[in-house]
């Protein structure tokens, strides 16, 4: 028996290439922990304020015009959607969080759903953040890492077009020397970054799986 402390090597369904991207279709959408689907292959999840660009970040990704939503009310949608890439991979898009523009009740029920998914999902290979370019690392990204601590990250600084060259470069330069994680520019309109992401999931997408056991 492998002692406390060992990793544990778990490895994502194989045959996982780009094009499977091109083949996503909506899965689910879990309101509570209940609802979650079963787990089956390798998920990444993608999180972010509300109105930063998530849903046409991951739309941009999958080649896609209108797979993943964007609310009306921001902050109000509060269900995990998941999207099957074939049967090689998931994307999973968390609720928008705007915790200063929300009831208690609604920022304790997305800690609750969000929370269990993330505790239970062994298949979750790692989260894509997207942060507003304009503005990145606001108090409520801050509150996102600090609730993610510990899971594999990527930074999407979205809506990157909205920049000149120079202050692209400059809050590159200062959220991966803040962060020191995986940090990408990038913009749905103009699809900066797209491909480059790309290649960075699927390598995700391609690694072992390494959880500590308990």
């Amino acid at each position: 028996m492998p002692t406390k402390g060992a990793i544990l090597l778990e490895f994502p369904v194989s045959g996982a290439p780009m094009k499977a991207f091109s083949q996503a279709t909506f899965l689910a959408s879990s309101g509570s922990a209940a609802d979650l689907p079963a787990a089956g292959p390798p998920e990444i999840a993608f999180a972010g304020r509300s109105n930063v660009g998530k849903s046409s970040a991951i739309n941009a990704l999958l080649g896609r015009k209108r797979l993943a939503f964007t609310s009306k009310t921001p902050g109000r949608t509060q269900t995990i959607n998941f999207f099957a890439l074939g049967e090689s991979a998931r994307f999973v898009d968390l609720p928008g969080y705007g915790f200063a523009r929300v009831p208690k009740a609604l920022r304790a029920q997305w800690e609750s759903l969000v929370g269990a998914y993330i505790g239970s999902r062994d298949t979750l290979l790692g989260v894509v953040i997207v942060m507003d370019a304009r503005h990145p690392l606001t108090p409520l990204d801050t509150q996102l890492l600090d609730f993610l601590r510990g899971m594999r990250t990527l930074i999407l600084l979205s809506k990157a077009d909205k920049l000149s060259r120079t202050e692209q470069a400059a809050v590159l330069k200062n959220v991966s020397a803040t962060l020191g994680v995986e940090v990408r520019l990038f913009s749905s309109l103009t699809r900066q970054g797209v491909e480059d992401c790309r290649d960075l999931l699927e390598r995700w997408l391609s690694e072992p799986l390494r959880r500590p056991l308990e």
